[in-house]
């Protein structure tokens, strides 16, 4: 999930957004947010498809199966 784990960091940050604040407006806990860019956590399904909805990319982009 290293992959995962810097787009995640690297889009959040391109929109110049805290993790609590991504957590707030994709409807998410903060320590959700922290523990899956360090890493610690996997995120399920449905947290997948909100971050990429949000940020208008595709799962596939977020898991590092596409460019």
């Amino acid at each position: 999930m290293k992959e995962f784990a810097e787009r995640l960091k690297d889009l959040r940050l391109e929109k110049g957004l805290s993790q609590r604040e991504l957590a707030k407006l994709v409807n998410l806990s903060h320590t959700a947010i922290l523990r899956w860019e360090n890493q610690t956590r996997i995120p399920n399904g449905e947290a997948i498809v909100a971050l990429a909805k949000f940020f208008g990319v595709t799962t596939d982009y977020l898991l590092g199966l596409t460019d």
